[in-house]
């Protein structure tokens, strides 16, 4: 397989996982039952704006993050594949809904609930964020760079629409159905944690065996 297309499908997949837009809706359609269309559609747009801005600035100053508390991507892929591996494992018990649904007075009392906490860091949250560091250290060459920060405005775009559609979902598939994407959505993240925890380590394993 083409290796730019093998990193833009890794990359559209991690990335929509970890956002997992469909595990966000219950809180918005919940946040924006009194308010009309048009408001509600406002709400979405400064959601995932605030999203898209503070996911690329994390993206682009990757590297100097690492520079500044010396930290190795290899070291960032393992806590990273942790973190996702436990998300994704809340996902597929369909925890993370539980919780969202009890924070919900929280929510309702933010002054900007559309900024923080839908933002950030309900749609790019800590998960979010390590994935693109890490896409973006493993994107070598201008090409890849650029199909990634295309794939986190496609990843945003996709999640507006799909906050903007959130009635009609909702309408649609059911509490039930709702839940059971964000279980395979959980499954698909628990996956790719996997992967990315044993591509970190296993420079550590080989530094110490003496392999190259």
């Amino acid at each position: 397989m083409d290796k730019l297309l093998e990193f833009s499908i890794l990359a559209f997949t991690s990335l929509f996982t970890m956002v997992n837009p469909l595990g966000v809706i219950p809180i918005y359609t919940s946040l924006t039952a009194r308010m009309s269309n048009k408001q509600a559609g406002t709400i979405a747009f400064k959601a995932t704006s605030t999203a898209l801005f503070v996911l690329l600035i994390f993206a682009f100053g990757g590297n100097f993050i690492f520079d500044l508390f010396n930290i190795s991507v290899n070291g960032l892929r393992i806590v990273g594949g942790v973190l996702f591996f436990m998300s994704g494992y809340d996902m597929l018990r369909g925890k993370l809904t539980r919780i969202k649904s009890e924070n919900e007075k929280v929510i309702e009392a933010a002054k900007d609930f559309a900024i923080t906490p839908l933002g950030v860091p309900m749609i790019t949250g800590p998960g979010v964020i390590t994935i693109s560091i890490v896409l973006m250290n493993d994107a070598g060459d201008f090409s890849h760079k650029s199909m990634l920060v295309a794939l986190i405005f496609l990843v945003m775009g996709l999640t507006h629409i799909i906050l903007l559609s959130s009635r009609k979902i909702i309408s649609f598939i059911g509490e039930s159905g709702s839940k059971v994407l964000t279980r395979i959505m959980g499954l698909i993240v628990m996956v790719i944690a996997v992967e990315l925890f044993f591509r970190g380590i296993k420079p550590f394993v080989q530094d110490i065996l003496g392999i190259k």
